[in-house]
């Protein structure tokens, strides 16, 4: 019992990964052996060594009575007593009573209330999967009441903002085709604005420009548009073709053909380059060849200039 109290010394003052804490003052446990979910002396699974929770089974319904005692605290994997509760709840509350008859009342109220929860919760359980099954469907879970009033408040604003929208733009189509804006209203969408004017038309009231504005088509206009796109249809529908058909055999033949035209003026086209190249040689090197006879003449002709002018 010693190490029971240093243990909720540690867990109370110090540190527990168990621990949860929330800004109202109120700590609770997440100890999955809690028999009360909250962080106190009394339902600390861990600060107790005798201690009495209710459990259900995983995946199932069953419920189990998990018992702890002094006596197996050296075997960890034997720390635990299962029993299984029947399934009547009368039946249930009798077993919980007569293997907790020693136990603290504190444990075997709290046993009782768990259980009490468990079972309602296995009856509604229950119920939703046999509806699920009677309808074929699954059933959607209701929301929480303050998610609900705020649904509910969202749609009354976007209803009261829809039909503002509409207000103003029925005052403002009013405005419009009553002209108090003018010809030429500004900071108005030109959807708005194309529907006054064919409302206006429509009655009588305004004329359209052709040049600027297309308007609403009279009867003639879109009479002569039909003709003109039946006209279109029909070209497209007729074709014209030649009454010699020409064969596979004889396509083949002159794209040979054509394939061999092109080689051949490639072929001349590089003879040409060749020549023109060859030719462009030669001049090079006889102009060289004049330039050293020139050089040359004169190197011979300067002494011959040098002695007249001494004479």
């Amino acid at each position: 019992m010693a190490s029971d109290e240093i243990i909720w010394q540690i867990i109370n003052q110090q540190f527990c990964s168990f621990k949860l804490s929330t800004d109202k003052k109120q700590t609770f446990c997440r100890n999955e052996y809690n028999v009360t979910g909250l962080c106190n002396r009394q339902s600390c699974p861990l600060a107790n060594s005798r201690y009495a929770t209710i459990r259900r089974a995983p995946n199932k319904d069953t419920l189990y009575l998990y018992m702890k005692t002094i006596e197996r605290a050296h075997m960890p994997s034997k720390l635990w007593e299962r029993i299984k509760l029947p399934n009547n709840y009368q039946q249930a509350l009798e077993k919980i009573d007569d293997k907790l008859i020693y136990w603290p009342k504190f444990l075997v109220h709290k046993c009782k209330q768990r259980l009490t929860r468990l079972t309602q919760v296995n009856i509604r359980m229950r119920r939703i999967a046999a509806e699920e099954e009677r309808m074929g469907e699954k059933l959607v879970p209701k929301m929480a009441p303050k998610i609900r009033r705020r649904e509910e408040a969202r749609e009354r604003k976007a209803e009261a903002a829809a039909k503002l929208e509409k207000t103003i733009e029925r005052e403002l189509v009013e405005r419009l085709r009553s002209g108090a804006y003018g010809d030429q209203p500004l900071n108005v969408s030109e959807s708005i604005w194309k529907r006054v004017l064919n409302a206006m038309e429509k009655e009588g009231e305004g004329k359209r420009d052709k040049d600027m504005d297309p308007g609403i088509e009279s009867e003639e206009e879109a009479d002569e548009e039909a003709e003109d796109e039946s006209e279109d249809d029909l070209e497209k529908e007729v074709e014209y073709v030649s009454d010699i058909e020409e064969s596979d055999e004889e396509l083949e033949d002159i794209e040979d053909w054509l394939d061999d035209d092109e080689e051949s003026e490639d072929s001349e086209d590089s003879d040409e380059e060749t020549d023109r190249k060859a030719g462009d040689k030669r001049k090079r090197g006889r102009a060289v060849k004049m330039n050293q006879k020139r050089l040359k003449q004169k190197q011979a002709e300067r002494p011959k200039i040098a002695e007249e002018l001494t004479w």
